[in-house]
């Protein structure tokens, strides 16, 4: 079984792990635990048991951190883990296991300064430990590990130890933005001694009871933690639906909910012993146009189906309000978005003129659309309608939510698309060169690839913020993604719960279960 589908599965394991474990912080009930200025306030406190609750993947979880691609596994990873680098809300590299970090020149050479710190079986944190990392990530044939390809501008070879504290890393290239390279994901630091995944040897927070996959982890804290050791005793990672996780939290029998939806958020408002952590605008959606198929290889198309949408009706339906519009780029909010770019509006007569112009309004075009994640099918519908009003014709096709990221990849001329918290870089990088994997868009250009191993390369940070701007000018006015929305990122919280902040996903105060403690 792979995810809880009730709360009656979900109580069942938790009983299971222990009578003790299961409800032994509910006993104060909603009244007394709905907190207010004095808890929010009070100096943090130690003890307990925390229950986190996420979407499930079943067989497929991994307590491997270089094999990780599900929120469930990035949370394990977090508690037991660290990375040299993490990002902060804005997507900027901040120090975790490295202290500071400097380059060389030309940015073919980085130093980075490591803290002390001690793995789980009490050993030092050293330059090797890094180097041993570094090589496991890119090993070839370790196919699944996630950071493989952005690390790969790693030379291994000429990477060494500069000291007790201080690893030398090697580049193939120039890279001026390799520190947050290291703070995104698959990049957590793995001791030397590091064989079996089953046995993790880990500088985290939290040191592993037990695991079993789909179901449940369990770890407990690591006192010895070099930034002080978590607050809460023990910490259980569950895995449950979205009614589940919502069930539980009202019932005061989780802690956290991952990912709670638009519908949830708003009644919980009503709800005092539940509190959503909402951070702002924090994840894109989009509708991507397949700019290497027809109609969509002719600029004038692409820009017709953007001044077709009505961003604001798609916020507020689609996303319940609880978002806010987009503007056809990536990274809203985060380091290098050009906010000097003017909000594009609806514009249903100019987009019908192109669209003549071009012979596209006598075709029918595919939206290729899944379950798969909360509104896509909701947003390609009412994008259907909107782009009626200009005498457009588009088929929503619904494809399997088990393969569907892969499958968009070949069926269909347009896509529904969402993305997660990343830096700006690792989005392009990832999704709108040549050689991405991901590139659901079908933005190949030579020129965009040239100009942004330009702007990788530049250590100048004004000069490189200016060129990663032009690159997003370009994708706006040129490119295959209707960004039409950027949702609030909403995660549940028992209203005992303090410490833990609205912060995008995949950034360093995200899932900080160790900064957790419960009034």
């Amino acid at each position: 079984m792979s995810t809880f589908r009730n709360r009656r599965e979900f109580l069942a394991l938790a009983g299971a792990a222990g009578t003790a474990g299961a409800l032994a912080l509910t006993g104060c009930g909603a009244g007394a635990t709905s907190g207010g200025a004095a808890d929010d306030k009070a100096a943090p406190r130690r003890g307990g048991q925390f229950r986190a609750l996420f979407t499930g993947g079943g067989e497929q979880e991994t307590l491997d951190p270089h094999a990780e691609s599900l929120a469930v596994d990035m949370a394990r990873t977090k508690a037991l883990f660290d990375r040299l680098v993490e990002l902060d809300a804005h997507m900027v590299p901040v120090p975790r296991l490295a202290t500071k970090w400097e380059p060389n020149g030309d940015a073919t050479v980085w130093r980075f300064t490591l803290r002390d710190a001690s793995f789980h079986d009490g050993k030092p944190l050293t330059p090797e430990d890094v180097l041993f990392t570094f090589g496991r990530i890119l090993d070839p044939k370790a196919t699944s590990h996630f950071a493989q390809s952005l690390l790969s501008v790693i030379d291994l070879k000429k990477s060494r130890s500069a000291g007790k504290n201080v690893v030398e890393v090697a580049l193939n290239r120039p890279s001026a933005e390799f520190p947050a390279l290291l703070g995104t994901l698959g990049t957590s630091v793995v001791s030397a001694r590091y064989s079996d995944p089953a046995r993790p040897v880990g500088t985290g927070a939290f040191r592993l009871k037990s695991f079993q996959a789909g179901r449940s982890f369990v770890a407990e804290r690591f006192d010895d933690h070099w930034d002080g050791g978590a607050y809460v005793d023990e910490l259980r990672v569950l895995s449950a639906d979205a009614d589940a996780r919502g069930n539980a939290l009202r019932a005061g029998e989780a802690e956290f909910g991952y990912e709670m939806t638009p519908t949830f958020a708003r009644t919980a408002q009503a709800d005092k012993s539940v509190r959503i952590l909402a951070a702002k605008g924090s994840t894109a959606h989009a509708i991507v146009m397949k700019c290497d198929q027809e109609p969509f290889d002719d600029p004038d198309v692409t820009l017709a189906f953007k001044l077709l949408a009505d961003r604001e009706k798609l916020v507020e339906v689609v996303l319940a309000g609880q978002g806010v519009v987009g503007n056809d780029m990536f990274g809203k909010g985060y380091q290098y978005y050009p906010e000097d770019i003017p909000q594009r509006t609806r514009d249903v007569a100019r987009a019908r003129a192109l669209l003549k112009k071009a012979g596209v309004l006598n075709k029918t075009l595919t939206l290729y659309t899944s379950s798969v994640a909360n509104g896509f099918v909701e947003a390609a519908t009412l994008f259907a309608e909107q782009a009626a009003d200009a005498g457009l014709r588009i088929r929503i096709a619904t494809g399997s939510s088990e393969t569907y990221f892969k499958d968009q990849l070949t069926k269909g001329v347009m896509g529904s698309h969402r993305s997660g918290a990343m830096t700006i870089p690792t989005y392009v990088n990832d999704r709108l060169l040549s050689t991405s994997a991901f590139n659901a868009s079908g933005w190949r250009r030579k020129d965009f690839d040239t100009a942004f191993a330009k702007a990788q390369s530049t250590t100048d940070e004004a000069e490189r913020t200016k060129l990663y701007g032009g690159l997003q000018r370009t994708v706006h006015d040129e490119g295959g993604l209707l960004v039409w929305g950027h949702p609030d990122w909403l995660n549940g919280v028992s209203s005992r719960v303090r410490g833990l902040a609205a912060v995008p996903p995949n950034t360093m105060d995200s899932a900080r279960f160790d900064k957790a403690w419960l009034a």
